[in-house]
This record gives structure tokens, C-alpha cells and sequence, in this order.
């Protein structure tokens, strides 16, 4: 297929590249030419304000021309019951590539906004909640109408039709509840659960440490079977924290018991430095953290995820990108779950203001258990119930979902009762079924 526009600009090549590669096997040709575009033989796709006879038409928004970033006037309009906005005359009710193109660049994440408590970026800022889409992966869906709407302009039109796909990921937070932690840190908890009268954390504690019972944050091979069964590759996020404080609480680096976790995950598995939450602030500690992640794995670490999803556009995908970070799988909101893109497909990070496409490839989660309990304070059948939603929708348009549990709502801590049960019932019920 070949695409006619007034002049190319690098915002219009990365949205029409991402969407051939959502679309077709072969790229969409961009051209300005307008004796190229009708000589051209085939379907063909008009992207500009002229009439061209014959030509599947789709009048531009400006937002693909503009230069810089500004406030944007958007009202949301309803297309197959589903929302959409900047409205285009032609074959096509709405300008599909420039809204694609605002809810995957994170446009408005450069613009003013609040902060959420932790200095984030407030998901009741985004045009996705406000609007009511979050909980949809929005994107997909419009492509699908764009395929459909080309079909029956050119039936014989080839498409690409991927299948559905799952990637579970781990963020290791706190490795063991108990074990390795040393004598002094141990002594610590057990004098605090002693005053605050904790006596079941404390027996728990005693237990483990005298080795009558598993450490309560420990559900490693439990996971090794239910990935075995299912036919799974997932990968791990290990919280590597070069200054243990605050919210970096994980085991020290140097904890033999804790490199001995890594290494055992190293060999069978994907593995992803866990930025720790100082380490925004603080460059040195990003680089020294991947440093110790890559010497105890034996690996080069290329992949990511931030600790609390702490992260600021451009600013923290630059970083990634200095230290040689490829893959990133923060895109999703530490507050509530949903698709913060928009989008259940993976893909390049475009920075807007540098207007380039970088070589960063983002993989977007919809859900977090984390979000589930202490955001949006759901029980574990509540949470499956979420679960399910963002599943059909995903299974709906074939595209992939990724969602992040830790190992502390896995293990046997009685406070995340019920919750390693459904996300077993999750994986052997629904996904084992398309993975076999």
C-alpha cells in the first residue's frame, strides 16, 4: 500500500510505520509525490486535504504536521461504541493516525500537569480515564475498524492477523520475608512484631529462620512448575538497590542467599534490572545497580522495568537508553490498572521532543497485582474478575498482555490470601489454553 500526504514529517513516518507493522507484512510507502501516488497501482491510502478519486481518503488532524508541543483541543465522539476523537472527512470518521499517534507518544505526559503522591504522573489526568477507556486496550480496536473499513475498499487487500499473547512478569521486590536478612535486621522485625504484639509474624519468623517452615515471600519453584505446565517464558525484575532505604528494601546485593535466587533465575529464565526508586534521582546508582545485576547473572541486562513505576517522559527513557536498556516494560499507571497507552502491542518509544524515534521498544502491562489490593482495594475474586477483563479485551483484538505480580502475593503470607489461588486458576483455565 501506498500513502499520499502533503509532505512527510518524522511524527507521520513513526505512526504509519507502527501501524503497518500492526496492519501488514509489508511496510506502507509514504510519499509527497503526487504523479507517484497516481501512477501507483494497488490500494491506495490519501492522507491529505485533496480529492484524489479512486484513493481510500483520510483527512489529517494537524497534530502529524505540527512542530513542538502545545496544548491540544480534543472532544471525544463516539465511532462503533467505542470513543475516538480529532474527526476527519473521507473514507474514515476520524484522523486514526494522529490519535494513534497522541496516546502512544504520551503526549500529554509532556504537558503541565499535577503529580500523583509519589511525584508520578496522575492517571485522573489522562484523557483515557477521564474519558472512560482506560480499561480498554483502545488502539487495537481502531485498527481493527481501519482493517475492516480497507477491506471493503480493496477486498483484496492482504493483511497481517497476529495471534494473542501472554508474557508474565515478576518484580521482585523483597526477595524472602525473612531469610537472609542477617542476624541484626532479624532481631529488628522480631522486637517489633514483640511490641505491636504481632505474635503470628513473630512464630512465622521463628519458624522460618529455624527452617520448620518456607519463608512466606518464597513461591520460586511453585512459579517453576505452573510455568512448566502452562508453557510459559516469563520474566524477572530484580530490585538491586544500591542505597537500602525508603522503598529500595530489597536483600543487598552482596546477600549470598540472594545471588544465589538471581543466578538459579539467570539460567532458565528472562531477567530485567528493577531500577530502584533512588536511582531516578540519582545516575550513579542506576548504572551501579546494573553493574551488580550483570555480574551476578553472568548477563548483559538490556531490559527494565521501574521500581513503583516511577518514571518521567523524556527524562527517564533517556536515561534507560545511555545505559544501553532496549526493552522497557514500565508503561501502565502505579495506581490503577489499565492500558496508560492506550495499546496492547509492544513498541518504539518516540521522543517528542527530541521528534525521533529511539531505539527503546516499549511493552505496555495492564495489570498489577499491587494496584489490585492496595489501590484499588480488591479482594482476590474481585481482582480476578479485572484480571478476566483485561484478558477478553486483549484476546479480543490478538494482542499481548503483560501483567506484574510479585512474589510476596505468591508465597504464603496469609495476608495475600486467595491470590496465588487465582492467578493458578488464571493461567491453567485461560492461558494454558492458548499456549497449548
Amino acid at each position: 500500500m501506498i500513502l499520499y500526504c502533503s509532505h512527510t514529517t518524522p511524527r507521520l513516518q513513526y505512526i504509519v510505520d507502527f501501524c503497518s507493522k500492526e496492519l501488514f507484512d509489508e511496510p506502507i510507502r509514504v510519499t509527497s509525490d503526487k504523479t507517484e501516488f497516481a501512477a501507483a497501482t494497488g490500494p491506495r491510502l490519501n492522507y491529505s486535504t485533496l480529492s484524489i478519486e479512486g484513493a481510500f481518503t483520510i483527512q489529517p488532524a494537524a497534530l502529524l504536521f505540527d512542530i513542538g508541543i502545545a496544548p491540544q483541543s480534543i472532544t471525544c465522539f463516539q465511532v462503533n461504541g467505542r470513543k475516538a476523537f480529532f474527526p476527519s472527512e473521507g473514507d474514515f470518521p476520524f484522523d486514526v493516525f494522529a490519535a494513534t499517534f497522541y496516546l502512544l507518544s504520551r503526549y500529554e505526559e509532556y504537558l503541565p500537569h499535577e503529580k500523583d503522591s509519589y511525584g508520578r504522573f496522575a492517571h485522573t489526568n489522562s484523557l483515557a480515564w477521564r474519558e472512560g477507556f482506560l480499561d480498554i486496550p483502545l488502539v487495537n480496536y481502531w485498527l481493527l475498524d481501519l482493517r475492516n473499513a480497507l477491506t471493503r475498499k480493496y477486498p483484496e487487500l492482504n493483511f497481517r492477523y497476529p495471534v494473542f499473547k501472554y508474557i508474565p512478569t515478576y518484580d521482585i521486590d523483597a526477595a524472602y520475608a525473612f531469610l537472609y536478612k542477617g542476624w541484626w535486621r532479624n532481631l529488628g522485625g522480631a522486637l517489633r512484631s514483640l511490641i505491636k504484639g504481632q505474635w503470628r509474624n513473630l512464630n512465622q519468623r521463628l519458624a522460618v529462620l529455624q527452617g520448620h517452615m518456607q519463608d512466606p515471600f518464597d513461591p520460586y519453584e511453585w512459579l517453576d512448575s505452573l510455568h512448566l505446565y502452562c508453557r510459559l517464558k516469563p520474566y524477572y525484575f530484580f530490585l538491586v538497590a544500591a542505597r537500602n532505604k525508603g522503598v529500595d528494601k530489597n536483600l543487598p546485593a552482596s546477600s549470598p542467599g540472594f545471588q544465589e535466587l538471581i543466578q538459579y533465575h539467570a539460567v532458565g529464565y528472562r531477567l530485567g534490572i528493577h531500577p530502584s526508586w533512588a536511582s531516578g534521582d540519582h545516575e550513579e546508582l542506576l548504572r551501579e545497580e546494573l553493574e551488580w545485576l550483570e555480574v551476578i547473572s553472568g548477563q548483559s541486562i538490556t531490559r527494565s522495568r521501574q521500581h513503583y513505576i516511577r518514571f518521567t517522559l523524556p527524562t527517564t527513557y533517556r536515561l534507560l537508553l545511555r545505559h544501553h536498556i532496549h526493552q522497557d516494560f514500565s508503561m501502565g499507571y502505579g495506581s490503577i490498572n489499565g492500558f496508560r497507552a492506550s495499546v496492547a502491542s509492544s513498541y518504539c518509544w518516540y521522543d517528542l521532543e527530541k521528534e525521533e524515534t529511539t531505539a527503546l521498544r516499549i511493552f505496555p502491562f495492564c495489570f498489577m497485582d499491587a494496584n489490585s489490593y492496595y489501590e484499588q482495594r480488591y479482594t482476590a475474586a474481585r481482582a480476578f474478575e479485572e484480571l478476566m477483563h483485561y484478558y477478553r479485551h486483549v484476546k479480543k483484538v490478538n494482542g499481548l498482555m503483560i501483567t506484574i505480580w510479585h512474589n510476596s502475593f505468591l508465597g504464603t503470607d496469609p495476608a495475600f490470601a486467595g491470590w496465588r489461588e487465582v492467578y493458578e486458576v488464571f493461567l491453567k483455565e485461560e492461558v494454558f489454553w492458548i499456549s497449548a
